[in-house]
């Protein structure tokens, strides 16, 4: 694994050629969730089996929260109170129509590391996958849909809608754009039934979806990294 710090923002690359991000091959930008560090994703590549050139970056979110538990990192400050009395209310409607303050910021962000991170590893046009889970996988979407950068697809892991107001009026858009999407049936912390609300919103808009649920919480278990896998294949076939 190689670390780097771009765009102000600490990054770990790993894959390509000589496991270092070597090469010329496709690259996987994952972010991860809330209360994460920035390597958190990392261990979950050898699982993908993607072929030997796929490279995968993983960015460290700017905001460091006191924890107490390591290196925890944060895209934007979440109020965690009100996200489970919203769950144990039933007001998932209202929190989807808010646009999270520092979510901008965050997409801002996101877009400058893009930049540096295609030109630096000469990304091939349209062999970009953008993703997360959680709270990384709601900036990836929101990315997405303020930008016109070419992707290849797109990875929800355990998502939810936000910004709802603004994002159905950017989905049609992205009408093509393969999406990979899993949620657990009994996720305590971001809802199954707006997941699937959302994975509904994207198909209604164009955007295929590979939906992928399963009996279990807020994570991302070995049936979902199969499937992945996959989809990886699928998006990012090899060279003719």
């Amino acid at each position: 694994m190689r670390k780097e710090q771009w765009a102000d923002l600490d990054i770990c690359i790993t894959g390509g050629t000589d496991a270092l991000g070597g090469g010329h091959g496709p690259l996987v930008v994952l972010l991860h969730g809330f209360g994460a560090p920035g390597d958190d994703l990392v261990p979950l590549t050898p699982y993908l089996q993607t072929r030997q050139d796929v490279r995968f970056l993983f960015p460290a979110a700017p905001l460091s929260l006191n924890f107490g538990m390591g290196d925890a990192r944060a895209w934007w400050m979440l109020d965690m109170e009100r996200l489970m009395r919203a769950r144990a209310q039933g007001q998932w409607e209202a929190l989807s129509l808010e646009i999270p303050r520092g979510l901008e910021s965050a997409r801002t962000r996101l877009a400058d590391l893009l930049q540096v991170a295609t030109h630096e590893l000469a990304v091939p046009q349209n062999q970009l996958v953008l993703g997360g889970f959680s709270q990384g996988s709601m900036l990836a979407l929101d990315y997405a849909l303020h930008s016109d950068i070419s992707l290849a697809g797109l990875i929800l892991l355990s998502s939810t809608l936000i910004a709802k107001n603004q994002w159905l009026a950017a989905l049609p858009a992205r009408q093509g754009l393969a999406v990979f999407q899993s949620h657990g049936q009994e996720d305590d912390i971001l809802a199954h039934t707006v997941a699937q609300q959302l994975r509904d919103h994207l198909l209604a808009a164009g955007l295929p979806v590979q939906w992928v649920d399963f009996p279990g919480g807020h994570e991302i278990p070995f049936p979902v990294l199969n499937a992945l896998g996959s989809f990886l294949h699928k998006v990012l076939p090899p060279p003719a």
